[in-house]
């Protein structure tokens, strides 16, 4: 039975989320880990309200350390991915569960790009559901200063750039649905190249190891465990599409027959099942789910 272990990004957040963790011994170590790094409590922003846990500065830590406590219980139980991927955020967690760095240097990565995320200004987010790709491709390709950020899956996508062009691109495209996204900045875009710049610094810094095993990355779906490709895969991810809908159609290929989304929420599960309906799903986002 082959196995993929995915992680999901920021969106999947929920109030409440790791709160039947606190009592577990390994995730006691590692909240108290994660409080030393970054200053604050995970669990007390995990469990204060909708808007604040939101913020990208407090949204991306808090995911990455609940995403590694649920890996940690995996593996105590035995369990072992044969594959690993990560949407966005996600990523880090992937690269955590594939042994390329220690708990400590993930977190460190991920408060430094949550940080630099939040700071980031004058850009705009949106996201397209039920749209026709080829009119979105042509309409993209003829409008400055907006990309494909997320192509999440042939019926969901996220667009990111200056408000002016996404405002023009979603005024050309068909769609069922449009929604903005509550962000500051245009991330995995271009406009991203200052912060990924910032970070690049920290990145380089980063003790990185082979994978244990291979890692679709969100800029390149091809999998990969050379230290290397995965460190600079993860450079470009901040200013790169993340290009989800890709990977889910690649997981057949290396035949992955079950998928397991590691993590809160079932955005990914629900893609992978739409994308890949003869693929097992499920998600695992509590205690009881992993041990």
């Amino acid at each position: 039975m082959t196995i993929a272990w995915v992680f999901p990004g920021q969106g999947s957040q929920a109030v409440g989320m790791g709160t039947d963790l606190i009592d577990n011994a390994i995730a006691k170590e590692k909240f108290a880990k994660a409080e030393q790094i970054l200053g604050w409590s995970v669990v007390e922003r995990c469990q204060s309200n909708e808007e604040e846990l939101s913020q990208t500065v407090y949204t991306q830590p808090c995911l990455y350390v609940i995403e590694s406590i649920l890996t940690d219980l995996l593996k105590q139980q035995g369990q072992i991915p044969d594959y690993v991927a990560g949407h966005s955020l996600g990523e880090y967690s992937a690269l955590y569960a594939a042994g390329v760095f220690d708990f400590a240097t993930g977190l460190e990565l991920v408060k430094r790009r949550s940080q630099l995320m939040n700071e980031a200004q004058g850009g705009k987010m949106a996201a397209l559901m039920k749209f026709d790709h080829e009119q979105l491709t042509q309409v993209i390709k003829n409008t400055p200063d907006v990309v494909l950020a997320n192509d999440n899956s042939k019926e969901q996508a996220v667009i990111s750039g200056t408000p002016t062009a996404v405002d023009s691109v979603l005024a050309q495209v068909k769609a069922k649905r449009t929604v903005p996204l509550k962000v500051s900045g245009a991330f995995h875009s271009p406009l991203m190249a200052e912060a990924a710049q910032q970070f690049e610094d920290i990145l380089q810094a980063s003790f990185f190891s082979d994978a244990q095993m291979p890692v679709f990355s969100n800029v390149d779906p091809t999998p990969e465990t050379d230290a290397q490709i995965l460190k600079q895969r993860l450079s470009e991810q901040m200013t790169g599409s993340v290009r989800w809908r890709e990977i889910m159609l690649a997981l057949p290929q290396v035949n992955i027959q079950n998928v397991w989304e590691v993590g809160p929420g079932k955005v990914l599960a629900g893609l992978i099942k739409r994308t890949c309906p003869h693929l097992t799903v499920k998600n695992l986002s509590h205690l009881t789910d992993v041990i």
